[in-house]
């Protein structure tokens, strides 16, 4: 990401018109105070717009890099198709922050005497982490991979953040007294019920992980791998971190004709990591039509709208196809694919008579989204009741979930979402644990 100069931040923090009626909190998950920060920006009060951005946000940086910005779409002079670039006016606040060592440890001035476990160091349990160990509680994060992040650093390519960000954060945390554990897989190595036991709570925060598959005849031939077996394969190998030695071959797109099926995020960060290893062509089929190039705005402002949406891996060379279903995968006698049979759907998403083609495929990468937690070992071992998708069962009230001294936040509660999501619902539970751990809370929610 190429930064604006310090005047291009000013300028566009300048055109924020201070609105009756900020719509911009309306497509903030995390409750950014937008118009406050954009108005300290620009009169050049950068330490008290930071401190105004991270009492909502525990790490701007990370959304200032990777959220879609649902704020913008939000914003008034989105109307004029101009909005206010609010999501790189975050990101410069925090970095300037970074730059300036204004960001330290907050070790809370005194102990509570409680201990909560913390399962899972994605963004949903690094944001509850921080805010229980602010709150004086005695902090343990039990990660399963070697290093924290969650799909932050195993998800997202380096391109599009870098896992320094994550490093410094976690040395922060350490820094305010949360202990990490990793390579601590609660529910196989260890027992949930020892944690229980441990420690005075206990958070879900372990993320949506079960994959949508696509069970078409054929599936089972070698070179067919979810997105996220292929994903965090290159991020360990650009982290020189050892590759978990499972029955799963190395994953390489270089040289090969890959196809990618699913047209969201993880899809096109499966693009731009098939460019960068090589790959001799890429195509992404989705099997929702082509979307509009340009929303309505009368119709679908402030809200998030469906339109066309090109990312920089797209722009790095992939074509792309629209209401396409995969009918079924063909390989060569020795098991590997090299054909995918598909058709053309129509408006109503039915199969359009006589439009079946083939596309040639060494490689085949699945990218359609996650349907729930992974339900074997933590939850199995737990106990905890799940909703109808396979969910944790907990509210948005108090993050309980059916077993006392546990509570449920994030993608394991919610189900898949986005990182912003994520960091406001690990601020809620902690919030909701310390108040039922003290009988009240400072923790904002």
């Amino acid at each position: 990401m190429i930064p604006l100069s310090e005047e291009a931040t000013r300028n566009q923090a300048a055109r924020c018109m201070n609105c009756g009626i900020p719509f911009c909190h309306s497509g903030c998950p995390v409750n950014n105070q937008i118009p406050d920060w954009n108005d300290l920006v620009y009169k050049e009060d950068w330490r008290e717009a930071l401190r105004n951005l991270h009492s909502t946000n525990n790490f701007p940086e990370f959304t200032g890099r990777v959220c879609p910005a649902p704020c913008e779409a939000a914003c008034t002079l989105n109307l004029n198709d101009a909005p206010v670039t609010i999501k790189t006016i975050e990101c410069a606040i925090v970095d300037r922050g970074w730059q300036e060592g204004w960001i330290q440890p907050e070790p809370a001035p005194a102990k509570t005497g409680k201990s909560i476990g913390v399962v899972g160091a994605g963004p949903a349990g690094l944001a509850c982490a921080q805010q229980l160990a602010r709150a004086g509680h005695d902090v343990h994060v039990y990660e399963r991979a070697a290093r924290a992040g969650g799909l932050l650093r195993y998800g997202i390519p380096d391109f599009k953040l870098e896992k320094h960000l994550i490093e410094r954060r976690v040395a922060q945390m350490e820094g305010e007294g949360v202990v990490f554990h990793y390579n601590c897989e609660v529910g196989v190595s260890v027992p949930p019920n020892q944690l229980k036991s441990r420690h005075h709570a206990l958070v879900l925060a372990g993320g949506a992980e079960k994959p949508r598959d696509l069970p078409i005849p054929g599936r089972e031939l070698a070179g067919i791998h979810f997105a996220m077996d292929f994903l965090p394969q290159q991020n360990r190998r650009l982290g020189h971190e050892a590759i978990p030695s499972t029955n799963m071959p190395a994953i390489l797109a270089g040289g090969k004709h890959v196809i990618v099926i699913g047209g969201g995020d993880t899809g096109s960060d499966c693009i731009g990591t098939s460019v960068r290893q090589g790959a001799l062509s890429v195509t992404q089929l989705e099997i929702m039509p082509r979307p509009p190039e340009k929303e309505n705005k009368l119709l679908t402002w402030p809200n998030w709208p469906l339109k066309l949406r090109t990312s920089s891996s797209h722009e790095e060379g992939a074509e792309r196809e629209f209401s396409v279903m995969t009918t079924k995968f063909t390989g060569s006698k020795n098991g590997q694919v090299e054909k995918l049979h598909c058709m053309r759907l129509d408006d109503k998403m039915q199969p359009v008579p006589g439009s079946e083609f083939e596309l040639r495929a060494d490689l085949v990468l699945l990218a359609m989204g996650f349907v729930s937690p992974i339900f074997e070992g933590l939850l199995e071992w737990t106990g905890v009741a799940l909703d109808k998708r396979g969910n944790v069962h907990a509210d948005t009230t108090d993050y309980r979930t059916s077993v006392d001294k546990v509570f449920a936040c994030g993608d394991m509660r919610r189900g898949q979402s986005l990182v912003v999501w994520a960091i406001r619902e690990g601020r809620q539970c902690a919030h909701s644990v310390d108040k039922s751990l003290m009988g009240a809370t400072m923790l904002p929610r």
